[in-house]
């Protein structure tokens, strides 16, 4: 009878077990099984208890996994499971490397399923016994976790620009992923913009078979023409780019979605939280009165194409970063960043808006001032951090009313020193990726090359390390660290610490990206 109970009390640790879907375990571990760390989106690893505040001084590389040189960014953040790191590589495979020593266990050429050139733009879920990821074609693939062997791949998208940037979420025997498309970087202005519009699905994760959908946007209409004599579709947009979070008590789903693409209309930069079961709407909050924007909006004269650059409504305000639930007072609540720079909190079960803090200022296109992946929560305090925001800024906020507890700017040394100071014209004091904590320790990269872990009390920058540098991949291959990642950012489990480096702006070198994985001295 007390192991019974103590068994249910262990599968009742959210914070040790979430995220791992039905899988049943001895006992709780540190891994990180899932972008968001956890099905609540924390992005906290509270069984983390190897690195501290006292020795997170001490990390040192224990690994890099480089890649051919390409074009393409490295933004698949790893999942951890079981002792081996799961993730998309810039060159069209998906690796299976052991946690420890970056030795390769199996790899997936996505170029067997989807035409080639593909990657994956997304971290993978790992749930019983599969892996699961998005590429940039709009393929959902399950591979076998300990083989790597395909299990189901399926693409349940009607538009050719459709991809997957969102990162999937294993629950009660669904994987649940939203859809957006590159679509908006058609300039051309013989492109009848435009089609897409955005979708959340949920899929059954033993087929891949698509059990509901929710539109963000009705089906464009034809409405006339472009000034150059092409069709003009609109509303369109509304992609879903970031991971969702999820209740599971209530069996609530939260996804934020992003700008129109074209015309107005539709559930663009709001926030949605449905049914996981049936996918039905029970709130949206839409969080912009008006956002028109694609790549057009960048040319100079350009109001035919972009209406809404001159009065000031084609801004790019989407909500690129994925929400996080906390508790207030016994409240739930759902907080999500948004590319104007605002923090916005709801009430997670009315919708009702409980405080917005406004972190940074942006009033330009495809706006990267603001706050882009992902935010923290570690039980007591938010982690934001904001992007080219002159310098980007690394904030803790009282979960009760966004009150600033404290704030560090990126170090304004982070372009003199390291590879950076090399190139001046790339390196700009930014953070473009998602913030990531465990007990006591904050981290977040820069667009300096630097990886960062902060005192979560204070704020003090306890460890930084440069990445903009050669690195001899355990793999055979020389890389090259740069910028870190947005779409992603660092994980910490069992006593490491992995990221991705060589993301945009790209800091010349003839060498791939890699994937760098550190750990304590001894250990």
């Amino acid at each position: 009878m007390i192991g019974l109970v103590l068994a249910a009390l262990l599968l009742t640790d959210s914070t040790a077990w979430a995220g791992f879907g039905d899988r049943a375990r001895a006992a709780p571990r540190a891994d990180w099984p899932t972008w968001q760390g956890n099905e609540s989106g924390s992005r906290y690893n509270a069984a983390e208890h190897l690195i501290t505040p006292a020795n997170v001084g001490g990390l040192e590389l224990k690994w890099a996994f480089a890649y051919p040189k390409s074009d393409k960014e490295p933004r698949s953040q790893p999942a951890v499971v079981d002792g081996t790191a799961f993730f998309g590589g810039t060159d069209g495979k998906f690796y299976a490397t052991d946690a420890r020593t970056g030795d390769m266990k199996w790899s997936f050429d996505l170029a067997s399923v989807a035409p080639a050139p593909v990657f994956v733009q997304d971290g993978a879920a790992v749930a019983n016994g599969k892996v699961y990821f998005g590429d940039d074609k709009g393929y959902v693939y399950a591979l076998d976790e300990r083989t790597g062997k395909l299990v189901w791949a399926k693409r349940h998208e009607d538009h050719p620009d459709a991809r997957h940037t969102s990162s999937p979420l294993y629950y009660d025997g669904k994987i649940y992923i939203g859809s957006s498309a590159g679509e908006t970087d058609h300039s051309e202005p013989t492109y009848p913009c435009c089609t897409f519009r955005g979708h959340f699905d949920a899929l059954d994760a033993d087929t891949g078979n698509l059990v509901w959908r929710y539109y963000t946007m009705p089906e464009p209409q034809a409405v006339g023409t472009w000034p150059s004599g092409v069709t003009k579709f609109e509303p369109s947009g509304g992609g879903i780019w970031s991971s969702p979070a999820l209740d599971r008590q209530t069996g609530t789903l939260f996804f934020g979605t992003g700008q129109n693409y074209s015309g107005r209309g539709g559930d663009f930069d709001s926030l949605i939280a449905v049914d996981a079961r049936t996918g039905k709407v029970l709130w949206k909050q839409q969080v912009t009165g008006a956002d028109t924007w694609r790549v057009a909006c960048r040319k100079p004269d350009n109001e035919g194409y972009c209406p809404g650059q001159k009065d000031g409504t084609a801004l790019d305000y989407d909500l690129s970063s994925a929400p996080n639930l906390f508790r207030v007072n016994g409240r739930l609540m759902v907080g999500v960043g948004q590319k104007s720079g605002v923090y916005h909190v709801f009430d997670a079960k009315t919708g009702q808006v409980s405080w917005r803090r406004q972190l940074s200022e942006t009033s330009h296109a495809a706006s990267t001032g603001g706050i882009q992946w992902g935010t923290s929560y570690d039980g007591q305090r938010l982690y934001v951090a904001t992007y080219y925001a002159e310098p980007g800024t690394l904030f803790a906020l009282n979960p009760a009313n966004g009150d600033i507890v404290w704030e560090t700017p990126n170090p304004d040394n982070g372009c003199a020193w390291g590879g950076a100071a090399a190139s001046p014209d790339v390196c700009t004091l930014a953070h473009a990726a998602a913030v990531t904590s465990s007990p006591g320790v904050v981290y977040e990269g820069s667009v300096d090359g630097k990886l960062r872990a902060y005192s979560s009390r204070t704020g003090a920058v306890l460890w930084e390390y440069d990445t903009v540098r050669d690195f001899n991949g355990v793999n055979g291959l020389t890389g090259h660290g740069g910028a870190l990642p947005g779409s992603g950012g660092a994980v910490v489990a069992n006593g490491m610490v992995y990221t991705q480096s060589g993301f945009y702006p790209f800091y010349p070198t003839e060498h791939g990206a890699v994937m760098l994985a550190f750990g304590l001295p001894g250990h």
